[in-house]
C-alpha cells in the first residue's frame, strides 16, 4: 500500500514537472527580439499632447492690512494710515489649449480675484490672457491669449462616458512650478459623487500623480485626447496620495462651446424636479433591490418635468440609456446635454418602467433685479437678487422660494465682514418682510440703531440682531 501511494505521488511530481517546462508556456515569456521591444514608451503621446499644456499664473494685488486697524481704541488714539501697504499675491496653475485660436481652459480656483493672467507655454514663450468666462459650479475657467493672430496646438476631447476603470491615462501639468511634468496611471474609479468640490459632483479618480499647480492641467487617454481636467486631490499631506480627480470631458466641452460662443454665464438645461437621494430605508419601502437612482421630490408646475410627465416619488433610474445611480449623477447626465434637443428619462413608477420625453431648455430668468447694495448698513457691498426659476436652480433653492437671495459677497464689503454668506435668504429687516431687491435697498438705506434682520441659511431660519 505504501509503495503505490509513493508511486502515485512521484509520478504527480513528474507531471507538475515536466507541465513547468511547457514550451508552450515558454513561449509567454521570452528574451524581446529587437530594440524596438525595448523601447515601448508614451513618448509619442507626450510629445503630441505637451504643446497644447500651459502654465498659468495669475496676480492679484492685496492690501496688508495690519489687524491693530480693526481696534477701536488704537484708531481713537494713532489714527488710521493713510495708504496701507500692499502686497502682490501669486497662484500658479495649469491650463489646456483648446482652441487654435488661443482659447485655454483651467481652473477657477487658479485664477480666482486675479487683477493680471499670464500663461506660459511649452516653448517658454508668455502671453497676457483674459477671462472670457467663469463657471464656479463646475470650477472651470475660459482664457483668451492676447494680442496675437497664430494658430496654436490643441487637445481634441474624447468622449468621457466611454472612459472605463482600468483604462491608462497621462496627467500633464506643472506641480510645484518645478515645470512641466509627465505622470501615469489608470482610472481608478468613474462619477466619483460624494467629493464635495464643485456643484456637479461626477469625477474621474485617477492614480496619476497630481499635486500642487496641477490643477487646470490635462488628463489625456492613450490616444492622446482630453479625458478631463485634474482639479484636486485627496491628501493628508498635501502631496499625491494617489487619489486624484478630474472634470470629466464632456463638461468641459459645454462650458467650452458656452465661452466660444461669447457668453458670460453657462447655459445649461433645466429640469425643473427636486431630486433626493434614495436611502436604504426608502429602497425598502419602494421594494428596490439596492438604493440607487433619483427620487423626485417635487416638480415646478409648467417646467420642463412638468410638461413631460414627471410626478412626485418616480424613481428616475436612466437618461438616455445611460444609468443614474444617484441624484449627483442625473444632474451631470443631463447638464451635458445639448440645449433645444430632448433627454429620455427611465423613470420606475408603481413598479413598472415609463419612458419620458423632456425638453432641454433653460431656466426662465425674467425678474432677477439684481443690484449691489451700496447703502451704509450691514449689507453694503452684498449683490442680491429675487428668486427666479434660474436663480434657485443654479443655487439649489426650492422654486417657490421667497424672499431675497444674497448671489455675490465683495472681499471686504461690510456684508462679508459682518458674516453673510452666498445663499443666504433675507425674508425681513426690521420686521418689514423683503419680497423683491427693491425692498431690501429701500431697507437698507433708513437707519436705525438696531437692525433685526430674518435670514434663511442651509434651510434654517435665523434672527440678527446687529448694532446700527
Amino acid at each position: 500500500m505504501f509503495r503505490s501511494i509513493r508511486a502515485a505521488v512521484i509520478t504527480a511530481l513528474c507531471i507538475a514537472f515536466s507541465a513547468s517546462f511547457d514550451p508552450a508556456t515558454a513561449q509567454d515569456r521570452r528574451v524581446p527580439s529587437s530594440p524596438a521591444e525595448l523601447r515601448m514608451s508614451y513618448a509619442p503621446i507626450v510629445q503630441r499632447v505637451q504643446p497644447a499644456v500651459v502654465n498659468v499664473y495669475a496676480a492679484k494685488v492685496v492690501q496688508n492690512r495690519n489687524p491693530l486697524l480693526d481696534d477701536p481704541i488704537f484708531r481713537r488714539f494713532f489714527g488710521v494710515p493713510g495708504q496701507q501697504p500692499e502686497q502682490m499675491q501669486r497662484s500658479l496653475g495649469s491650463g489646456v489649449i483648446v482652441d487654435a485660436s488661443g482659447l485655454v481652459v483651467t481652473n477657477v480656483h487658479v485664477i480666482e480675484g486675479a487683477d493680471q493672467v499670464k500663461v506660459s507655454l511649452a516653448d517658454k514663450r508668455e502671453f497676457e490672457a483674459e477671462i472670457l468666462l467663469k463657471d464656479p459650479r463646475t470650477d472651470l475657467a475660459v482664457l483668451r491669449l492676447k494680442d496675437t493672430k497664430e494658430k496654436f496646438p490643441t487637445l481634441d476631447f474624447t468622449n468621457s462616458d466611454e472612459l472605463l476603470v482600468g483604462d491608462v491615462v497621462l496627467a500633464i501639468g506643472n506641480p510645484f512650478g518645478v515645470g512641466q511634468t509627465v505622470t501615469h496611471g489608470i482610472i481608478s474609479a468613474l462619477a466619483r459623487t460624494q467629493v464635495g468640490i464643485t456643484d456637479y459632483q461626477f469625477f474621474i479618480q485617477t492614480d496619476a500623480a497630481i499635486n500642487p499647480g496641477n490643477s487646470g492641467g490635462a488628463l489625456v487617454d492613450m490616444s492622446g485626447k482630453l479625458a478631463g481636467i485634474n482639479t484636486a486631490i485627496y491628501s493628508r499631506s498635501g502631496g499625491s496620495q494617489g487619489i486624484g480627480f478630474a472634470i470629466p470631458a464632456n463638461m468641459v466641452r459645454v462650458v467650452v462651446a458656452s465661452a466660444k460662443g461669447g457668453g458670460k454665464a453657462v447655459k445649461r438645461p433645466w429640469l425643473g424636479a427636486k431630486l433626493q437621494a434614495v436611502t436604504p430605508e426608502i429602497a425598502e419601502s419602494l421594494g428596490l433591490r439596492s438604493p440607487t437612482g433619483a427620487l423626485v421630490a417635487s416638480v415646478v408646475s409648467s417646467s420642463p418635468a412638468a410638461k413631460a410627465g414627471l410626478k412626485s416619488s418616480d424613481l428616475i433610474i436612466g437618461i438616455d440609456g445611460q444609468t443614474v445611480d444617484d441624484p449627483n449623477a442625473f444632474d451631470y447626465r443631463f447638464a451635458t446635454r445639448p440645449l433645444g434637443g430632448t433627454a429620455q428619462i427611465d423613470v420606475q413608477r408603481g413598479g413598472k418602467q415609463v419612458k419620458l420625453t423632456v425638453a432641454l431648455e433653460t431656466a426662465p430668468d425674467t425678474g432677477r433685479n439684481e443690484l449691489v447694495v451700496t447703502a451704509r448698513s450691514p449689507f453694503q457691498g452684498a449683490k442680491v437678487s429675487s428668486i427666479t426659476p434660474a436663480v434657485a436652480d443654479e443655487l439649489h433653492l426650492d422654486a417657490d422660494t421667497e424672499g431675497v437671495v444674497i448671489t455675490d459677497l465683495g472681499g471686504d464689503s461690510a456684508a462679508a465682514n459682518v458674516g453673510f454668506q452666498k445663499g443666504d435668504i433675507i425674508l425681513a429687516v426690521n420686521n418689514q418682510k423683503i419680497s423683491k431687491t427693491g425692498d431690501l435697498e429701500k431697507a437698507a438705506s433708513e437707519r436705525p440703531r438696531v437692525w433685526r434682520i430674518t435670514l434663511v441659511r442651509g434651510g434654517q431660519q435665523i434672527n440678527v440682531t446687529l448694532g446700527g
